[in-house]
């Protein structure tokens, strides 16, 4: 079973994503609080992490950049969910190693779907 964290400040938001991942059959992990996210995914190793990007405290770019940089975290791959919908900050995104970006409002299907298909995808390496 694959573990996914998601990080989000919108409680409702991820007791939506929370809902839908454990009815898929994954192991979610949640975490409201981004000042903390970085230290908990080091502590957790979840397969796949779900960032929102505007938050209080720590962004989701900035807690991205630190995966990416940390030899031990690089390779866990990113969804960037978040409401940043202009075509710059989708570079920006990708630039900094975010593997998918989803912009909200979504669907919690179409997610899912990419979730199962970006593990499906690292599990054929």
């Amino acid at each position: 079973m694959s573990k996914i964290m998601v990080i989000d400040d919108e409680p409702f938001i991820l007791m939506m994503i929370e809902d839908k991942l454990k009815r898929a059959g994954f192991q979610v992990i949640t975490q409201r609080d981004s000042s903390t996210a970085a230290g908990r995914i080091r502590q957790e190793r979840p397969d796949l992490v779900i960032l929102d990007w505007i938050m209080p405290g720590v962004s989701g770019i900035e807690i991205c950049r630190e995966m990416k940089s940390d030899p031990g975290l690089a390779n866990i791959p990113v969804v960037m969910l978040t409401a940043k919908g202009q075509e710059d900050d989708e570079k920006l995104g990708l630039k900094c190693g975010v593997d998918r970006y989803i912009v909200k409002p979504f669907s919690p299907k179409a997610l899912l779907e990419n979730v199962i298909e970006i593990l499906e995808r690292g599990a054929a390496r």
